[in-house]
């Protein structure tokens, strides 16, 4: 306990505590970042578990996608919360008035998925929150089209979807380098593309959209890649920068808050 006060996570999560930095950006190990950060910042009022948020490559632009696996599972009442944090988040980092979000799920149709999934369906069309604008379920596939603005999910599903993506981003990566050692005629055509496969390089490598954001808290905490550059870490302090910026913890507040009203209890 005593080693852990002395970190140096300890110490940049506690500067945010007591006022000393607007934003606590760490490199270390997510498990331990956001045990700290829950213990050390606590909850916002509405909220009971954090989340991992993070900013999506997609064929549209950018998604913000969460729960990725700060915690595991979570009742209807807790993906609406998400919902609502996910759509301050993408208002701050994409200036949109109104984010599309929509409930990750194995299939569009309302009747599909697990109940906790069509329970927070309902909740969120039964509310129309004013701050976004719920759209539905969204396929796995959809995340990379770019579906929505926001796509939620609970932090099991949402960190196997990351892990995946990732794979298979280094796949086509590895698939590439291959294709163009094969033949000398393959190694011309890249001299002559190489500006375009540094453009998808870019896109696909999560370090480039570094820095993965834990909600739900009494201050803002950005979680960047253990593996990433100079370059990475720089692009989650900027992360950390435009969520103090534009006053991210007043916009899940207002978001949560609803003048005093609580989410209703899904109907029986």
């Amino acid at each position: 306990r005593r080693g852990r006060k002395s970190s140096s996570m300890w110490l940049a999560i506690e500067a945010v505590k007591k006022g000393e930095a607007g934003v606590a950006v760490s490199a270390g190990n997510t498990g331990a970042l956001v045990a700290m950060a829950r213990f050390c910042l606590r909850m916002q009022a509405g909220i009971d578990r954090p989340a991992l948020a993070a900013v999506w490559p997609t064929m549209r632009g950018n998604s913000v996608v969460l729960d990725l696996g700060a915690t595991i599972g979570g009742d209807a009442r807790h993906l609406v919360a998400l919902a609502e944090m996910g759509s301050a988040l993408a208002s701050v980092l994409f200036n949109l008035e109104r984010p599309k979000v929509g409930l990750l799920n194995i299939g569009v149709e309302e009747m599909k998925g697990h109940e906790e999934i069509r329970e927070a369906a309902e909740l969120l069309r039964a509310m129309n929150l004013p701050q976004l604008d719920y759209i539905g379920f969204v396929e796995g596939d959809g995340i990379g089209r770019g579906d929505a603005d926001v796509v939620v999910t609970e932090g099991f599903s949402g960190n196997i979807a990351l892990k995946a993506t990732e794979g298979t981003a280094r796949q086509i990566m590895s698939f590439l380098r291959n294709a163009i050692q094969g033949s000398m005629l393959a190694r011309v055509g890249y001299l002559l593309a190489r500006g375009a496969f540094r453009a998808l390089r870019d896109k696909l490598d999560p370090g480039k959209s570094n820095g993965s954001v834990v909600l739900g808290l009494n201050g803002l905490v950005v979680k960047s890649h253990g593996g990433t550059d100079a370059e990475g870490f720089a692009s989650a302090v900027e992360v950390g920068y435009e969520m103090v910026h534009f006053d991210l913890l007043t916009k899940i507040n207002q978001m949560l808050n609803r003048d005093g009203a609580l989410v209703p209890e899904p109907a029986a």
